[in-house]
């Protein structure tokens, strides 16, 4: 009797085992072929009519009108429309998202719990990518949300973009990384491991920490924020030991670091210390953008960001509306001369600061500062990948990366707004906007 139901056991979990494997191996998929009227060239920022993408699983086979076309493709003609890269948005914040009201957004941050949080995330993901954002860093959040976001994703959980993420930005105690001055007797006050930090050592310790629960970069807050109560909006808040320690620290563990930065003095300093964006830079000078490009240190200059608060200023308390005023203000200056200089640019919206899924409008207000429409394409795509390191995957559509693939309507570079409407996304192969069975592998 025990044998038979020891066979049994036995057969029954052989039997379970092929089940699970037969649901988890997908079958042989069949190629598709993408058509449109044009392609964008993400390398040379040029339009080439007559756009043909041949798809093989996640991977792209073939690209040009001169591809073999597989016998058993299923052929998606776009018409009048742009093939081009996913965008990549370089900032964005998938564990919040602001109203047009503050106060009510900070009391939901409050009583939210992790877990419901994590499920407006979920949204805020899904609403991005089929927005034609295939990529994004999220800089920085709470609870790990993001972390366990980007993980579901990967896992085909869930929908949503790739994503490199921070976990806890670092920075000084009462700066910008810091809570908002709640009463210490109501709330814990955070150490390290939420990124605060007050000296070398402890600095280096929020590095290791933020690395330790799987950050794939780190975050750090040299000059203060338009979004907190308590801290100027452009002075220095850690020494020049301190963001020497941060990136020397995320460099040894091959991390890249993106330095949260409005003010000048903060913004030389990170620059000096070796960092490999500047966030925001809201009151960079000259002499600042030049050493940015001269360092090959990219600008996300999140204009959308800045143009959101600046337009919902009376919305926030008087410390942060004074704070969003001068900001927004001097955003589009500093951008335009960014651009005169020739400074690398990445795109990127701080999408949490202001609703999610408008990512591309980030496209218009950099043409409208001075920015040729091509070389916005090109800063939402190749120069994102080379941005995040992962150049090797994803940004061009050539042989072998990643198909992550947008169509735009008609011409985009005639009309930059048509970043804004994309009838066609595709992350890694799969469908998610303007195919019969979008979302589905």
């Amino acid at each position: 009797m025990c044998l038979t139901t020891t066979c049994a056991l036995g057969f029954a979990a052989v039997a379970f085992t092929q089940a699970s494997l037969a649901e988890t191996v997908p079958a042989t998929a069949v190629p598709i072929v993408l058509k449109a009227a044009h392609l964008f060239d993400s390398v040379s920022g040029k339009l080439v009519d007559h756009g043909v993408v041949v798809v093989s699983g996640t991977k792209i086979e073939a690209v040009g009108g001169d591809a073999r076309i597989p016998d058993n493709a299923k052929v998606i003609d776009l018409g009048d429309a742009t093939l081009m890269p996913g965008m990549i948005d370089a900032h964005v914040h998938f564990g919040q998202e602001a109203s047009r009201d503050w106060y009510k957004d900070w009391y939901q941050s409050v009583m939210r719990f992790p877990a419901e949080q994590a499920l407006y995330g979920a949204h805020y993901a899904k609403v991005t990518l089929e927005a034609g954002i295939t990529t994004v860093r999220d800089l920085g959040g709470t609870d790990y949300i993001s972390l366990g976001l980007r993980n579901a994703i990967a896992a085909g959980m869930v929908p949503g973009p790739r994503m490199l993420v921070v976990n806890y930005a670092v920075g000084s105690t009462g700066g910008h990384a810091d809570q908002d001055p709640v009463p210490p007797q109501t709330i814990a006050v955070a150490g390290p491991i939420q990124g605060v930090c007050n000296g070398a050592d402890q600095c280096r310790e929020a590095v290791r920490y933020q690395i330790k629960y799987g950050a794939n970069l780190i975050k750090f807050m040299p000059s203060g924020g338009v979004l907190s109560l308590s801290d100027p909006v452009d002075n220095v808040q850690l020494t020049q030991e301190e963001m020497n320690a941060i990136i020397s620290e995320a460099h040894a563990w091959g991390r890249k670091v993106a330095a949260h930065c409005h003010g000048d003095k903060a913004a030389k300093m990170a620059i000096a210390a070796g960092v490999d964006s500047i966030e925001h830079g809201s009151f960079l000078q000259d002499d600042t953008l030049m050493e940015m490009k001269k360092k090959h240190v990219y600008l996300v200059a999140t204009l959308s960001a800045g143009d959101w608060v600046g337009s919902h200023a009376d919305q926030y308390p008087p410390a942060i509306a004074v704070k969003a005023r001068a900001a927004s203000a001097q955003m589009q200056q500093m951008f335009q001369h960014a651009v005169k200089i020739g400074v690398p640019l990445a795109m990127g919206t701080d999408a949490g600061v202001e609703p999610h899924g408008l990512n591309a409008h980030e496209f218009s207000l950099m043409t409208k500062n001075g920015l040729a429409p091509a070389l916005a394409l090109m800063a939402g795509t190749a120069n994102g990948a080379d941005l995040l390191g992962i150049g090797d995957q994803t940004g061009t559509l050539s042989v072998g990366k990643f198909a992550d693939i947008v169509a735009l309507p008609g011409n985009p570079l005639d009309d930059i707004h048509a970043t804004e409407h994309p009838v066609f996304v595709m992350k890694e192969g799969v469908v998610y906007v303007g195919g019969a069975n979008s979302g589905t592998r």
